[in-house]
């Protein structure tokens, strides 16, 4: 994952570690916790869209719906993993309405 030579990879790697030994990520994965969150799938000729309300700007897609909800999961680890190295606050779980709008064209 990390490029250049072996010397450098090594002090990614312990910046990388001394950087999650003192940081929230740490306190969080030591006592892991389960989100449940809610996304929205929409599908087109293209495939699925996928966007997590609860996290604005976290969305994915994919081909089939097995892969959009799968890459969802991981674009949400990834925000959620973030914001904790961020020092920022993990969202509660919200509730989604899904409703539909007539307008005249």
């Amino acid at each position: 994952m990390f490029a250049g030579n072996g010397s450098s990879q090594l002090q990614s790697t312990v910046t990388l570690a001394a950087r999650f030994a003192s940081s929230p990520l740490r306190d969080y994965t030591r006592c892991m916790q389960h989100l449940t969150l809610p996304i929205v799938v929409e599908s087109d000729k293209d495939g699925y869209f996928v966007t997590c309300p609860a996290l604005q700007g976290c969305y994915s897609q994919g081909d089939t719906y097995e892969e959009a909800i799968g890459n969802i999961k991981d674009a949400i680890q990834l925000h959620v993993e973030d914001r904790l190295a961020c020092g920022e606050e993990i969202p509660q779980a919200l509730s989604v309405s899904l409703s539909t709008v007539e307008i005249a064209v």
